[in-house]
């Protein structure tokens, strides 16, 4: 469903998770970003590419390699793919596919596209690596903690930010790679929103922002969370971890099972935090 629609940007939002789709429309280009979920949502975005595309090259963003960010990306073959050196390097791709495989063999789903793990044409392999497009330039930000392999990327002059699985208005942080890495991901969310001239935060679940005040306390809640719990996993105080947890929005067993492994993984990693 569209959920915005000004100038430049459209966002689509799935009934999945809330996950985002983002189209940039440039001079010289069409960006899109992670397109998801299910096939008649895909089918929408692909549509309103091909409609305002006009012979432009069609760039595809992924923001990292989880299975409902690239669940999309057969049905753009001739797009140039920009992503991460570790997406690129990603150690679970066949995971990742079998999990798309999952999913659409359980709600009895058909593609039009085959699933198949991105390509990556354009690799992103450390901070402040820029592609210009034209008048247009793409600045990119390696953002580990959630994944190993995510990216912030910055579109100026616009002053959009795609910013992946962080800074949801929504979800608390969920580590799979590390909660120090998150941290010190965290510490570049708020340096970004310094030095570049933000007007527009969109996250890769929830809502989107114009607020600088908000993309600030979204950094802020994350902390928190993270702060608060590694506190309690010191402390080894169960009651504190499991209210802290509560605090997550639709609860469920998924979200407590994210919980727990961000528990896990704060443990492994105690003597460095």
């Amino acid at each position: 469903m569209k959920v915005y629609d000004q100038g430049t940007v459209t966002i689509y939002q799935s009934a999945l998770w809330k996950t985002t789709s983002t189209i940039y429309e440039g001079e010289e280009f069409i960006l899109l970003v992670d397109p998801t979920w299910l096939p008649q949502e895909v089918e929408e975005i692909r549509s309103h590419v091909e409609r305002i595309r006009q012979g432009r090259p069609l760039y595809l963003l992924f923001t990292h390699g989880d299975f409902d960010h690239i669940i999309g990306y057969g049905a753009f073959p001739n797009a140039q793919v920009i992503g991460s050196e570790k997406m690129q390097h990603h150690p679970k791709k066949d995971y990742k596919l079998g999990l798309i495989a999952d999913f659409d063999r359980e709600y009895y789903i058909d593609r039009s596209y085959p699933i198949t793990f991105p390509t990556i044409d354009h690799v992103i392999s450390r901070n402040g690596q820029q592609l210009m497009i034209g008048e247009t330039t793409l600045t990119f930000y390696l953002a580990p903690g959630h994944t190993q392999d995510g990216l912030f990327t910055v579109i100026e002059p616009a002053g959009v930010w795609i910013t992946g699985d962080y800074l949801s208005d929504f979800e608390l942080p969920y580590l799979f790679d590390s909660a120090k890495a998150y941290l010190k991901t965290l510490d570049q969310a708020e340096e970004i929103v310094d030095r570049h001239g933000i007007n527009l935060l969109i996250p890769g679940h929830g809502a989107w922002t114009t607020d600088l005040n908000e993309m600030r306390e979204r950094t802020q809640q994350g902390r928190a969370y993270l702060t608060r719990l590694i506190e309690a996993v010191r402390m080894d105080d169960a009651l504190m971890m499991e209210q802290i947890g509560q605090e997550m929005d639709y609860p469920s067993s998924f979200t407590r099972e994210c919980h727990q492994e961000n528990i896990a993984i704060i443990k492994k990693e105690l003597a460095f935090l």
